[in-house]
């Protein structure tokens, strides 16, 4: 690497200079989200970072590391890729609103819009339905722009508006309407996926299909080249619906068991939060974590333990909602920051260099 080329670091005093205003920003935000979760009577919580098993989604990657005893034993631990376990654990143990600002980590992630430290921001709502986390994203992007005196989300030339109402339509709406494609289709009543019908409709509308792709990866390659590309300009829009497979920790759908209760939200084509009715059947939430674990295996040649402590919880856990929100990307749209490093105080070292 050229040395004499390199940016200068982030706590030059005029690199910070330039960054201040997105990180004044940040304090005024998070203060007035804080505020709102407050008047709606959550409780705040802080959970471990440290977890015996990360998450058990095939595509999340995280940092391990190990305890070791004062006798010398060791044994494995993870950084948590979100603070879901904890707080849902805390649901079992008799907490009805929760909210939680949380350090999280993943690896294999930097860019402009992701970092390998970045903070989550969940909440759940127990005896509440996921529409009411809607209801919630809608008030607090509303509360983003106005604490800092914004009538619009921005990122790179796209524009939001945080006021009006948002644009709601299902996952299947979407492919169809942006990629003319027939997705449920392709899944079975028990919630089983087609990837021969799937890959038919891909090359269909002229779309790559690779021998080792499985349905989820066709999924994936639709959702990203034809339908983010729609998603959040103008208004923010709710992609709702995800078919079960794509919803590991989400109960199905009371009106079609293809599809389960889940949303994610977008503004300006960036993804900001991904919410759930939680899934509290702890059977089907361990088939589900093994499938996506033979997944990981497939792919990656690596698997994450599965936390016996949270499936156990899940007896006791009471009907919720809950979500999780990129408040670092949040605050870049709401304040006009082009990078996420822009709008944290201390970025990661870089690393890899």
């Amino acid at each position: 690497m050229n040395f004499s080329a390199k940016a200068s670091p982030w706590w030059t005093p005029s690199v910070h200079a330039d960054r201040r205003p997105f990180l004044i920003g940040r304090n005024a935000i998070q203060a007035a989200l804080r505020g709102f979760f407050a008047r709606e009577d959550f409780i705040e919580v802080d959970t471990a970072v440290l977890q015996v098993s990360p998450g058990n989604e095939a595509h999340l990657h995280a940092f391990a590391t190990e305890a070791i005893t004062t006798d010398g034993q060791t044994a494995p631990f993870y950084l948590h890729t979100s603070p879901e376990f904890a707080c849902k654990k805390l649901l079992a143990a008799g907490e009805e609103r929760i909210s939680c600002f949380a350090h999280v980590y993943r690896n294999r992630e930097r860019g402009p819009l992701h970092h390998p430290e970045f903070t989550m921001l969940e909440w759940y709502r127990a005896g509440e339905s996921y529409e009411s986390l809607m209801m919630d994203c809608v008030r607090l992007l509303a509360l983003a722009a106005e604490s800092v005196k914004t009538p619009r989300l921005a990122y790179r030339g796209a524009e939001s508006d945080p006021f009006a109402g948002p644009e709601r339509i299902s996952v299947a709406e979407a492919f169809e309407r942006h990629a003319g494609i027939d997705l449920l289709a392709s899944v079975a009543a028990d919630g089983s996926t087609d990837r021969a019908h799937l890959a038919a409709e891909l090359r269909r509308v002229g779309m790559r299909v690779a021998e080792d792709d499985g349905w989820a990866d066709l999924f994936s390659r639709v959702l990203v080249e034809k339908i983010e590309p729609h998603l959040g300009f103008g208004r923010i829009t709710i992609l709702d619906e995800y078919p079960v497979s794509e919803a590991a920790l989400a109960r199905p759908s009371a009106h079609d068991p293809r599809v389960a209760e889940r949303f994610e939200l977008y503004a300006c084509g960036v993804e900001l939060a991904n919410g759930f009715g939680e899934l509290t059947n702890a059977a089907e939430q361990r088939r589900r974590f093994e499938i996506e674990m033979a997944e990981k295996a497939r792919i990656y040649g690596e698997t994450y333990p599965i936390d016996e402590d949270f499936l156990a919880a899940l007896s006791l856990m009471p009907e919720a909602s809950g979500i999780a929100l990129g408040f670092d990307r949040l605050v870049m749209l709401a304040t006009g920051a082009s990078r996420i490093d822009q709008v944290l105080w201390a970025p990661v070292a870089e690393y890899g260099r």
